[in-house]
């Protein structure tokens, strides 16, 4: 981190007062990474996380002490945490607006309670602590001053060797994991940087000028004025005063757009943005940015200005047309000879020829402002090919090479490497115009064309653009619809490649590409059928490309290439080891897999008959062949009726079969199958039938492949859901496995983990080795996360847990109660309801239940308000909390006072439609009125607030648990003489009558004692009338 922030960052020049940092991409890209690393630290290293700093990281923050929850004491504008260090000094510590941290565990929480402010916060701390390493580890663990990586290192060692004990080794540690970082941010920085947008000022002059040609009064110009605000042009091109050109600016425009105010606008070598304007008494310009950085002046005047876009758009389409008209008529022919002539002549024939291409390219380059214009503006890949070219003119060598170059055209290549992009220009423009593309073409000439092209590396992004930005997809998918089979195989090939792309996908879809293709897969020729169907595969990857495909019956025809024996004169198995039906199945497959990520795609291969077919396939033992199929099938099973076919086809035992398989993904793919599919019961057992559990097991041990690890522990969890597979994963030893992957583990791989432990913690014997395992605590160390699958699981697992009482002593011990209260505050519906679940068996297990909840400051306030939520799961979780809580006497008082009479009732009453064909919901609604009942006047209050009748009408639900749970709250409600006349009004005693005869003893006593009430209260009245 040390070594990032001082060689990486960009800091403001030194001045007055300290540095800080500049407001840039990088800067913030880098700032992002250091909060993703705090964030995760205080789940993925517990034990580092509570190590206390030798100084406190300290600065001036913008949060309000009102922003910390529970685990604070906040008193005015001071904070402290209860978690202190061993002098009792609080690792946390907010007067404001200073703040003292002194452990990862507080500054991970401190970034939790900062939501929105996190940048802004870490920023600050960064700013103010110069050397942040130093001060969490001491002098002697100080990144900054080691030189590489390997003297850092040794050193570690050195003090491991030296020095003993556990507070040295979490030192270790948290050094090593550190370096870590610091690495990390040299390489991300390292990326940001590449990817960033590098103007010059001849390319920002021509934008310039050109705009200026297209500027001035009238409907159809793009603006009314641009000017430079300085006439003095230095001899390097800019326009700005030195000391603004060391910063890296160009020069400074007045733009003046037809529907908004004039723009001052910077250019900079770094890209193009708003600054401060003009002072209005000196006329100074203002050189602070005032807003978002752009990659060019007509990306910044398309965002400001709708009607410079939209006649931008119409200038476009003119510049475009323009060439054509400018261009003679006999260039293509000659230029077809040229290439036809290069391919075959001597070394210095081909030398001759390239400077007689290059002076004709830059002919046309200066007839054509439409191709300047859209690579000076459009892509930082093609500036750079002008560069090249200009290289090339004053005798520049060349920085880059290309591989696999064919011996004929070696020196070819080899003299005009700088003008690649050139190259790829001259050979589209003879496809634009040439022949090959009508029926009387050059099919020969087309040809070698083609493969000069496969001679550049496509997988390179800058040749993928260049050929997009010449018009080459055009000419490629034009060869597509020609009668020619080699220029059809060859323009697959190249689109293949360069349709690794995601630009170069949409332009392909654009351009109407997956029609022809689409056709192109009746084709007999099944080399390209191959082709066709892989290019296919790369360009589906986004929904509208996927939709295309079905819309011109591409399902059906893919489908169509699975059927490998279909044409075969020998048994269709037979035929599946033929090398070429293999292929086609192959490619067939692999289309379908990138399709099969839409749900009306699912439905079409289902529906075209492709389940068997994928079934058949999976029997084969060809892996390439292997991979595409079960990853199709892993992608349609997330659908019911996908996993009805897949159990009639019996494809679940080859899914089977195959994680025995040594291809890691192929194992990843089967694993990630059975987490769909082992949604359903039967598949659970089909997969332990067939021997899949022990495998899975086995897997767990290999943890180096994260993909393949989440899918695996993604298998058990959903098998884990029947008892007799989680009895199995005990035998194999899986449950301490699982355990061992709770610490440094990815997010996706713990969500899958904790999900697995929270249905084996169902029984009791598995909760007594994940004690005995140590699983409690970094069980109870994920609560703080920020993750809402993974808090849903882990309070799951921790709830199972709480009860068994040893366990309960060591959650109570390690706060994971205050943790889960803590998370009935989370906004996401589904953790407050796990969380609410979790805390009834702790309540009922803990030693003295109703001090310790209590003793959370809140807490029953914060409860008695989740009865006004909406969410069918989180109200029944709270009334099954709020009936455990109600079990202690003064705790009922308290939540009388907070008014949890008239929030039940309201439940009851007003908001039916929640409870209605909702039993769980009712039967713990009922269960809260019963148990509240027994305080003060609340059964009077209850009547008052009409909560009795709605009551009633649960008795009519089919569950007994309801009928229990209602009888029993009808019980206490009827010792008012006001709620038995309610009830006999709505028909309850003829409901009692029929339970009382219930095989279900507490069922029977409820009622009889509700009918009891009513009947004496009936005699008492006609008593009272006679006397």
């Amino acid at each position: 981190m040390g070594v990032a922030l001082t060689r990486s960052a960009q800091w403001t020049a030194a001045g007055h007062g300290a540095k800080t940092l500049e407001v840039t991409p990088l800067n913030e890209a880098i700032v992002k990474e250091i909060i993703l690393f705090v964030e995760s630290f205080i789940y993925k290293y517990p034990q580092e996380a509570n190590y206390v700093f030798v100084e406190p990281l300290e600065w001036k923050t913008n949060l309000d002490p009102s922003a910390f929850g529970s685990g604070y004491a906040v008193s005015g504008t001071t904070v402290k945490s209860e978690e202190v260090d061993k002098n009792g000094e609080p690792l946390l510590y907010l007067s404001v607006p200073q703040i003292k941290i002194r452990s990862f565990g507080q500054l991970s929480r401190m970034l939790y309670f900062a939501k929105n402010m996190k940048l802004k916060e870490a920023q600050a701390c960064i700013e103010a602590n110069e050397n942040p390493v130093a001060k969490i580890l001491g002098f002697d663990y100080n990144i900054i001053n080691e030189k590489n990586g390997n003297s850092f290192v040794s050193s570690i060692l050195d003090k491991i060797t030296k020095d003993d004990g556990p507070e040295i080794e979490i030192k270790m540690k948290i050094a090593l994991q550190l370096k870590q970082l610091d690495l990390h941010l040299l390489n991300h920085s390292l990326k940001h940087i590449s990817l960033e947008i590098r103007l010059n000022p001849g390319t920002v002059k021509n934008d310039i000028e050109l705009l200026k040609r297209f500027s001035g009064k009238g409907e159809q110009t793009v603006l009314e004025s641009i000017e430079y605000t300085s006439d003095y042009e230095f001899s390097n091109g800019c326009r700005a005063p030195p000391w603004r050109q060391i910063k890296g600016e160009i020069c400074y425009l007045l733009v003046k757009p037809h529907d908004a105010e004039i723009l001052c606008v910077t250019c900079s070598k770094e890209g193009v943005f708003l600054n401060g304007g003009k002072t209005d008494d000196e006329g100074q310009i203002n050189y602070e940015r005032k807003g978002e950085i752009y990659k060019d002046l007509v990306t910044l005047l398309k965002e400001k200005s709708a009607i410079f876009s939209e006649n931008m758009s119409k200038q476009e389409v003119k510049f475009s047309e323009q060439p054509q008209k400018d261009q003679p008529n006999e260039a293509p022919k000659e230029e077809v000879a040229i290439t036809h002539k290069a391919s075959i002549a001597s070394r210095k024939s081909s030398q001759e020829k390239n400077r007689i291409n290059l002076g004709r390219s830059q002919l046309t380059k200066r007839l054509e402002p439409s191709l300047n214009w859209r690579t000076s503006v459009s892509s930082k890949e093609s500036r750079n090919t002008l560069r090249d070219t200009q290289a090339e003119k004053h005798g520049g060598k060349l920085e880059k090479s290309r591989s696999s170059l064919s011996p004929g055209r070696a020196q070819l290549i080899r003299s005009s490497q700088a003008d690649s992009s050139n190259s790829l220009y001259a050979h589209f423009h003879e496809f634009r115009k040439a022949p090959p593309c009508r029926q009387g073409g050059n099919q020969t000439a087309t040809v070698i064309a083609l493969c000069s092209m496969k001679d550049f590396n496509l997988a390179q992004e800058t040749c993928q653009l260049a050929i997009r930005d010449v018009g080459g997809l055009e000419v490629l998918i034009n060869l597509l619809e020609t009668d020619e089979v080699k220029c059809k195989i060859g323009s697959l090939k190249i689109l293949k490649e360069i349709s690794h792309n995601p630009q170069i996908r949409r332009n392909i879809v654009d351009l109407g590409g997956l029609p022809v293709m689409v056709n192109i897969l009746d084709s007999p020729h099944k080399s390209l059928k191959c082709l066709a169907a892989e290019t296919i595969a790369n360009v589906a990857k986004f929904r509208r490309a996927r939709r295309v495909v079905r819309h011109h019956g591409g399902i059906t025809k893919l489908v169509a290439l699975l059927d490998c024996g279909k044409h075969s004169a020998e048994p269709a198995q037979s035929s599946l080891y033929e090398t070429r039906d293999v292929e086609v199945a192959r490619c067939g497959a692999l289309a379908l897999w990138s399709c099969s990520k839409s749900y009306a795609n699912k439905e079409a291969i289902r529906k075209a008959g492709g389940i068997p077919l994928l079934a058949r396939l999976l029997k084969t033992s060809h892996e390439n062949m292997l991979i595409p199929v079960v990853g199709t099938l892993q992608e349609c099973a997330s659908e019911e009726n996908y996993r009805a076919a897949i159990k009639a086809e019996r494809i679940i035992e080859n899914l089977v079969k195959n994680l025995n398989s040594e291809n890691e993904q192929l194992q990843e793919h089967c694993a990630m199958a059975i987490y769909q599919c082992a949604e359903d019961e039967e598949t659970r057992d089909l997969v332990r039938l067939h021997g899949g559990l022990k495998p899975l097991a086995s897997l767990l041990n290999n943890t180096d492949n994260k993909e393949r690890l989440a899918a695996v522990t993604g298998a058990i969890w959903k098998c884990s859901i029947s008892k007799e597979n989680v009895t199995k994963f005990r035998e194999y030893r899986a449950i301490e496995t699982l355990v061992g992957l709770l610490t440094d583990q990815p997010e996706e791989v713990l969500v899958n983990v904790v999900g697995a432990l929270g249905e084996c913690c169902q029984e009791h014997e598995n909760r007594v080795v994940i004690r005995k395992c140590g699983g409690i605590q970094p069980l109870v160390n994920l609560l703080v996360g920020i993750n809402q699958a993974l808090l849903v699981n882990v309070t799951k697992a921790v709830g199972a847990c709480a009860v068994e009482p040893e366990s309960m002593m060591i959650i109570d011990r390690l706060d994971g109660v205050r943790l889960l209260w803590s998370l009935l505050k989370n906004p996401h519906p589904d953790v407050k309801a796990s969380a609410a679940w979790a805390l009834c068996p702790c309540i009922q297990n803990a030693k003295d239940a109703g001090e310790m909840v209590r003793s959370f400051v809140g807490g029953l306030e914060l409860v008695v308000n989740l009865l006004k939520s909406d969410n069918k799961e989180v109200l029944a979780s709270v009334c099954a909390v709020i009936t455990n809580i109600a079990k202690d006497q003064e705790n009922l008082a308290v939540i009388t006072d907070h008014g949890v009479v008239p929030l039940l009732s309201k439940l009851a009453n007003t908001f039916v439609f929640l409870v209605q064909n909702n039993d769980k919901l009712r039967r713990h609604l009922a269960e809260t009125i019963s148990r509240c009942c027994m305080w003060g006047r609340n059964r009077v209050a209850f009547g008052e607030h009409k909560a009795v009748a709605p009551l009633v009408r649960y008795l009519k639900s089919n569950d007994t648990n309801v009928h229990r749970a209602t009888a029993q709250a009808l019980y206490q409600l009827s010792e008012d003489a006001d709620n038995c006349i309610t009830m006999h009004e709505n028909g309850a005693v003829k409901l009692l009558l029929d339970m009382v005869g219930s095989p279900d003893e507490e069922l029977q006593e409820a009622a009889a004692g509700c009918i009891s009430n009513i009947r004496r209260l009936a005699l008492a009245i006609e008593k009272a009338r006679y006397s």
